[in-house]
């Protein structure tokens, strides 16, 4: 965010910052806490999530020359997610009220800082549009085994009409050869037919159930990762309004600087002239 800023720019912003070391499990802040401060990871891990309990999502993984944090130095407005240091981490910190005073100091700087961001959100948008959510029937489709996938085909032929014509076929031709005593090895009443369709029926209800209850995970899994694709979806586009309310803010506190030292430049006198009031008495 400040790599576009000049050597003098960059040393007065550097004398601002703070060191903060932070252990294992420590969490640095809390999603809904008011933020006012950019952390950067100088050695050390931190993970950044969203949500509690069972609702809790990691969104990333932030790693040594990383940072974090930062539009809270510009808008204020509450923390959108929670920090937690995966393993003992320096953090160096920067202050929003350093930042604000800095960008009073150095009003150039400022136009350099919202370049940075605009191309950040111009990544993010890009990013977004090209990312689509992971596939959970392929994913659950590589890891059934040879008999659960034979299950599922046997539960598929067994429920469709390609099944039921083919089973009233064998049923009518068992009946005729032993009406017409063709070969008479199962009279009536069928004891022997009895026994098949028993043993049939033994065999199909559990492969049935088998593959029930896998589509019920399916379903569940395919509902969970909705959820979490609809709820990264909103916080990602809440980052971006944020990103855009800053930098129309950061514009509009641009304008009015140029504006105010456009007015101090116009209404300074001639270089050579003096205001009559000066003029000895």
């Amino acid at each position: 965010m400040f790599e576009s800023l000049t050597s003098e720019e960059l040393l007065a912003l550097a004398a601002r910052l703070q060191d903060q070391i932070v252990e294992p499990g420590d969490v640095i802040f809390r999603q809904g806490d008011p933020g006012s401060r950019l952390y950067l990871i100088a050695d050390g891990a931190v993970q950044i999530t969203f949500g509690e309990g069972t609702t809790k999502i990691v969104l990333s993984e932030l790693f040594t020359g990383q940072y974090f944090g930062e539009l809270s130095l510009f808008d204020g407005a509450p923390r959108s997610a929670t920090a937690t240091a995966s393993r003992r981490t320096r953090l160096i910190t920067l202050d929003g009220d350093d930042v604000v005073d800095f960008v009073k100091r150095y009003p150039a700087a400022s136009l350099r800082i919202i370049a940075e961001m605009s191309e950040r959100l111009r990544q993010t948008n890009e990013l977004m549009s090209r990312q689509v959510s992971r596939n959970i029937n392929e994913d659950a489709e590589d890891l059934l085994t040879f008999g659960q996938r034979l299950a599922d085909r046997v539960a598929g032929f067994a429920g469709s009409w390609p099944f039921i014509g083919l089973f009233m076929l064998l049923l009518f031709l068992w009946m005729g050869i032993n009406f017409a005593r063709l070969v008479g090895f199962d009279p009536y009443p069928f004891v022997f037919l009895n026994l098949v369709l028993a043993v049939v029926t033994a065999l199909q209800a559990p492969l049935i159930m088998m593959s029930q209850n896998r589509q019920s995970m399916k379903d569940k899994l395919l509902a969970e990762n909705d959820y979490r694709v609809n709820l990264k979806a909103e916080t990602e586009i809440a980052t971006i309004m944020r990103i855009q309310t800053e930098l129309l803010a950061r514009i509009a506190f641009l304008e009015r600087a140029l504006l105010r030292k456009s007015h101090d430049e116009t209404s300074k006198p001639p270089i050579g002239l003096v205001a009559p009031e000066s003029f000895p008495r």
